[in-house]
């Protein structure tokens, strides 16, 4: 194959990543904005389902830590501005990147499940999210909390995973 058609195909690839991340985080905004819109009814502060991470850890498998970093973010501003304030896009920006770093890591291992994976991820959010609440309120008492998004980040992590592994299992395996 010719340089040229090296280079078209390299475009072209590129292209479809680019398109796949949009798709993606259009799909992580409409996610989130669903879940402002329907909070869990638990009277416990700080737990939700986590919905857009089912966009992440899928973004993880199909495109690569760089694409699912972006998409994360760009999720998690637009999100923070529309929904939460400038607070609650600092706690979730310390828990989405806390969270992507963990899952990417455990992904290159090969040793655990996507749903293993989310687990974790689930855990990691809510672990990034409750530190950050420690910095900002200068309190460490705050750690105390951790039992119970501990237990909220694993079953969260373990429902977002089972959905997105039936996902990504019926999703067309093309190259991107």
């Amino acid at each position: 194959m010719s340089s040229q058609g090296k280079n078209r195909q390299s475009y072209a690839m590129r292209t479809k990543r680019l398109a796949l991340s949009a798709i993606l985080a259009a799909l992580a905004m409409i996610f989130s904005y669903i879940e402002a819109l329907f909070p869990l009814p638990v009277p416990i502060p700080g737990i939700k389902l986590g919905l857009a991470n089912l966009i992440i850890i899928i973004a993880i498998y199909r495109l690569g830590f760089k694409y699912a970093f972006i998409i994360n973010c760009v999720r998690i501003f637009t999100a923070g501005l529309l929904f939460s304030g400038v607070f609650g896009m600092m706690y979730s920006l310390a828990g989405g990147i806390l969270s992507i770093i963990v899952m990417y890591l455990l992904h290159r291992t090969g040793w655990f499940s996507m749903v293993g994976i989310s687990m974790a991820g689930g855990v990691a959010h809510n672990l990034g999210q409750l530190i950050t609440a420690c910095l900002i309120m200068s309190n460490i008492r705050l750690m105390s909390y951790f039992a119970v998004l501990l237990f909220a980040g694993m079953i969260s992590g373990i429902l977002i995973g089972v959905v997105a592994h039936i996902i990504y299992q019926k999703l067309p395996h093309l190259r991107v």
